[in-house]
């Protein structure tokens, strides 16, 4: 049984930062791609960075040069580093991974349960 767990999330204030963390636990043969979602209230849950297994990440425009997407492979980990943070970045985020089964096994998306962030002051 595969599970995603974040850590991380909370309140803080415009212009401040926040570390989230995602790990996966479970018996797997290998994560692909993890990235990270948000859905704020009454909005669709888009697409925020995603990183594949070797370290190419890609961003949406609206976090590029102040959010960082990093990973762990041996720790199974992947992280979010949110600089100069926004009111418009409160949102559930929810962190998201790819990973194959013993091979040649499928490769299955899963997510973890999610966690808030509140940019307000």
């Amino acid at each position: 049984q595969v599970q995603l767990v974040e850590s991380g999330g909370g309140l803080v204030q415009p212009g401040g930062s926040l570390r989230l963390s995602c790990a996966a636990s479970g018996t797997f043969f290998r994560i692909n791609d993890m990235g990270w979602y948000r859905q704020a209230p009454g909005k669709e849950r888009e697409l925020v960075t995603i990183i594949s297994y070797w370290g190419l990440a890609n961003y949406a425009d609206s976090v590029k040069g102040r959010f960082t997407i990093s990973r762990d492979n041996a720790k199974n980990t992947v992280y979010l580093q949110m600089n100069s943070l926004k009111p418009e970045d409160t949102a559930v985020y929810y962190c998201y991974a790819a990973i194959q089964g013993a091979p040649p096994g499928p490769v299955v998306d899963y997510w973890g349960p999610g966690t808030q962030v509140i940019v307000s002051s």
